[in-house]
């Protein structure tokens, strides 16, 4: 009772003063309240290991990060023909990195299907010129077949598929194509007496 009309007295003597005390006294309750749900929501001081999940496939990951309360983000892909397509190449973070409960784990797999890449212009380019094209933008299987033709080494045609390959054209950079490259018999060097091609012009196939 002493303590409580001391309060009293008080605030009719210092109205003001008391109202101050009052909104400090709620600001650091609030703000005490705010902390302790803050440190509940964001796990403060909790950690947990990332597991290692480089290696295995985007489903045996997920489910693995999935289980030990991690989320899951495909941040790239690469194309590998060596691997299995969805096997995970790369991780962020790292396996055994410590962090937070929740933490969103950044997975880099190979592609599912393979890249898809733009026929270059290549007609009329010398046979070097046609092969370095192709091989430079990443085809791995590029074969030369020899045809008739009043120039050498020049390239005619490609095909892949058994379809005549358009520049312009998007395939898959597995692709085996198929460069068709003059033999360079000369004008006329292939006719018979009568002024008609012949049809025993012999082709070529190259492969390296």
């Amino acid at each position: 009772m002493i303590v409580t009309d001391k309060i009293k007295m008080f605030n009719k003597k210092h109205p003001i003063i008391f109202t101050l005390i009052l909104i400090l006294i709620a600001l650091w309750g609030i703000c005490t309240l705010a902390m302790f749900f803050l440190d509940e929501w964001t796990h403060h001081g909790e950690q947990v290991q990332v597991p290692l999940v480089k290696g295995l496939s985007y489903t045996e990951a997920a489910d693995r990060l999935y289980a030990e309360d991690f989320t899951v983000e495909i941040t790239d892909s690469i194309f590998d023909s060596s691997m299995r397509p969805g096997t995970v190449v790369e991780q962020s973070p790292i396996s055994g990195a410590n962090v937070k409960p929740g933490r969103t784990v950044y997975l880099t797999v190979v592609a599912f299907t393979p890249k898809m890449v733009t026929v270059p212009y290549y007609l009329n380019s010398s046979l070097r010129q046609g092969r370095s094209m192709f091989e430079g933008l990443g085809f791995k299987r590029v074969d030369v077949r020899m045809v008739p033709s009043e120039y050498k080494d020049l390239v005619l045609g490609a095909h892949y598929n058994g379809l005549p390959l358009t520049p312009g054209m998007r395939i898959p950079i597995t692709a085996k194509i198929t460069l068709e490259v003059g033999l360079g018999y000369g004008a006329g060097g292939d006719d018979d007496e009568d002024g008609e091609d012949s049809d025993d012009a012999e082709t070529e196939t190259i492969t390296e």
